[in-house]
């Protein structure tokens, strides 16, 4: 996993938005396009930068792909936070 490629995909509100929707469950591609005002192709184009960071899969099932959220790179990217947010607040009490 690049931290690089994380924190781009986590950059942009419609695919903050489209993490949020996968956390009730998996989702088609279509279902996710119904819920923002921009092409299929921009939609689609999200979801890969997503996939790419590691932070969705995808699964075909005949002719649809379903998406769900992948828990443990949000899990390690939260850790590493709490992990800086730790060093900060130590650096400040000495």
């Amino acid at each position: 996993m690049s931290l690089q490629n994380t924190m781009r995909a986590l950059a942009d509100p419609i695919r903050r938005e489209i993490l949020n929707l996968l956390k009730q469950g998996r989702l088609s591609a279509g279902e996710i396009c119904d819920h923002f005002p921009v092409t299929g192709a921009s939609v689609s184009r999200h979801l890969s930068v997503l996939k790419d960071a590691d932070l969705i899969r995808d699964t075909r099932e005949g002719k649809f792909i379903y998406y769900d959220l992948n828990a443990s790179v949000l899990e390690e990217i939260l850790l590493w936070i709490s992990d800086l947010k730790g060093a900060d607040t130590h650096a400040e009490e000495v």
